[in-house]
């Protein structure tokens, strides 16, 4: 008598299981790099901001004389405009949300403006910032103030 075995084609549920928990943490690991990829692109891009806003700011103050007042100072997606002239078409919005924070006292400092954003991880931008409150803005722990 001559037996045949029998051979199985596929996996034995064990097999599959082992695989799919590999493949699990494999995948929380590519996660967990990406999300701090993510992070350090949203901080890149809120630096970005501020210094284009601020370029805009030095702008203005170039054609009327005084930086614009705290109260007309654009959310996201208006305009920032001074003496006729549009120097960004719509202010960029915050990557987490919100607004960019900017004070200024054309009173007793006319030449004197803060421009902050909080950022979510350490970056070295935060060794050269300002700190401390200028004009009403909280510019300490992880918030990236420029003032000229």
């Amino acid at each position: 008598m001559n037996q045949k075995l029998k051979t199985s084609a596929g996996f034995t549920l064990v097999e599959l299981l082992v695989v799919i928990t590999i493949i699990g943490i494999l995948a929380s690991i590519a996660l967990v790099s990406l999300n701090s990829a993510r992070v350090k692109a949203r901080d890149a891009r809120r630096l970005a901001d501020v210094r284009q806003i601020a370029l805009a700011l030095e702008f203005c103050y170039n054609e009327i004389g005084t930086y614009i007042p705290a109260s007309t100072f654009p959310s996201a997606g208006q305009a920032l405009a001074c003496g006729g002239t549009t120097y960004i078409t719509a202010m960029p919005g915050n990557p987490g949300g919100g607004n960019y924070e900017y004070g200024v006292n054309n009173d007793s400092n006319p030449q004197k403006y803060v421009l902050g954003t909080l950022l979510e991880a350490n970056n070295s931008a935060l060794l050269t910032d300002t700190d401390g409150t200028v004009y009403g803005v909280d510019c300490n722990d992880f918030v990236y103030c420029i003032a000229p």
